[in-house]
């Protein structure tokens, strides 16, 4: 039984996307994987659609988050947020780009006031956004500003790959490789890993994270000869951390760092750029690998890939990544409440 359980809150990601196909699969094996109960944020009918496209039987009910858990085991929870035009697997549309936002926002917003325990999300179109307006890199910027906006507080949000294998961080995320050495400063690599080191005490229980620095530069610099950003930049970051008590180590030639037995000697790897973290992570983990946002006020996991046009409705979208972020989401936030 799952009454009175807070559901998780999934929002329906482009809904010409995969985001649709393996959320019905999800449900459908939600007693296989042991899911918690989820709420569904998107619109009924694009399910109900794809569900017959996929030749799959699931019972679609319309609800909120008070019903959610008590329906959750004969039925998908949904609550409603119409796209407002047609939708067809595989070609997305800009019309349907406010539906995409709404569904973010609302989860946001339930998981603030107490409503949901966490939010979930499935993948985003970014460029379909941006032809929209949308005015954010992507969904983890578009959720500090909403965390802002509802707190009044600032918002540093901080990217996580998290497998069974590996959890990454990238200290810079979305920009060209030749920018990263002009974007990484002592500041910003002691405040991400500030950031990850509370985040991984409150969210994921461990008393005394290890931060296992990577270095910007072939064999990190090797004391100058290769570049002087892990002189100057990295290892002041890291005096720095220990000196508040933070257990961080480095910097460490990424090429030696993601094999078994050196990661076996931290709990997370922090990487100075975006290909530096999910190479490895995705390279260790691409099924069952999870996007976590720590920094934000609420739990946000989200599956690691993208939409995934290509196999919309067509069989072949693996849920398994989505279980992951559900289950993880699940464990993210007993863990919180726990140590409140």
């Amino acid at each position: 039984m799952t009454d009175g359980v807070l559901p998780l809150a999934l929002t329906q990601g482009d809904p010409a996307g995969i985001g649709p196909d393996i959320a019905l699969q999800a449900w459908l094996k939600r007693r296989e994987y042991g899911l918690p109960p989820f709420l569904y944020l998107g619109d009924p009918a694009v399910l109900q659609v794809r569900a017959r496209l996929l030749e799959l039987d699931v019972a679609i009910v319309e609800t909120d988050a008070k019903q959610a858990s008590e329906v959750f085991d004969l039925a998908l929870p949904v609550l409603s947020i119409p796209t407002g035009t047609g939708v067809l697997a595989g070609k997305p549309h800009v019309a349907n780009a406010r539906a995409t936002i709404g569904a973010i926002e609302t989860a946001v917003s339930m998981c603030l006031a107490g409503d949901v325990r966490a939010v979930v999300t499935n993948p985003i179109a970014k460029s379909v956004l941006y032809e929209a307006g949308f005015g954010f890199p992507g969904h983890t910027e578009f959720l500090a500003d909403l965390a802002a906006k509802a707190t009044g507080n600032s918002v540093m949000p901080v990217m996580m790959l998290a497998g069974p294998k590996l959890k990454a961080v990238p200290v810079t995320i979305h920009i060209p490789l030749k920018d990263v050495p002009g974007a990484l400063t002592e500041a910003l690599i002691v405040d991400t890993c500030r950031i990850v080191a509370r985040d991984l005490t409150a969210r994921f229980g461990l008393a005394s994270p290890r931060l296992a620095v990577a270095g910007l530069n072939p064999h990190a610099g090797e004391n100058g000869a290769i570049g002087q950003e892990d002189d100057d930049i990295i290892h002041p970051a890291i005096r720095h951390l220990r000196d508040e008590g933070i257990d961080a180590f480095g910097p460490l030639p990424a090429d030696t760092m993601f094999h078994d037995d050196a990661r076996s000697r931290y709990d997370v790897a922090i990487c100075m750029y975006h290909d530096q973290a999910l190479i490895p992570a995705k390279a260790l983990g691409f099924d069952d690998s999870v996007n976590v946002t720590l920094g934000l006020p609420f739990i946000r996991t989200s599956p690691d890939h993208g939409t995934a046009f290509g196999l919309a409705g067509s069989g072949f979208a693996k849920e398994t990544s989505l279980v992951a972020a559900l289950q993880m989401a699940d464990r993210m936030s007993t863990t919180t409440e726990t140590a409140r």
